[in-house]
């Protein structure tokens, strides 16, 4: 009887980038972050639920995209920040709402 390791070991995948794949998902939600509050903060000026809707909107309108690619090996850093982002920017907008 061999000794079989569980998963079986797929020897030709290559290593995860962790350094490289975390350091492109801060960028990318410190930058979805700045802009998900600009944007915010300035529909706020105009009427805050007029913020919140466009908010929710554009968050619907993305969500099948992001579920649909959330296994590719690059773009699932790109999103994973791009999501931290836009609930980083909410918090903004709400605190700034808020104050």
């Amino acid at each position: 009887m061999t000794e079989e390791s569980y998963p079986p070991r797929q020897p030709d995948r290559e290593p995860t980038p962790w350094a490289s794949g975390i350091t492109v998902a801060v960028l990318v939600a410190a930058l979805t972050a700045l802009a998900v509050y600009a944007f915010g903060a300035a529909l706020a000026e105009v009427h805050p639920l007029l913020s919140v809707a466009v908010n929710l909107i554009a968050a619907g309108g993305a969500a099948p995209s992001i579920w649909r690619w959330r296994h590719t090996p690059v773009t699932r850093w790109v999103l994973g920040g791009g999501v931290a982002g836009v609930a980083l920017g909410w918090l903004a907008v709400l605190s700034y709402g808020l104050s």
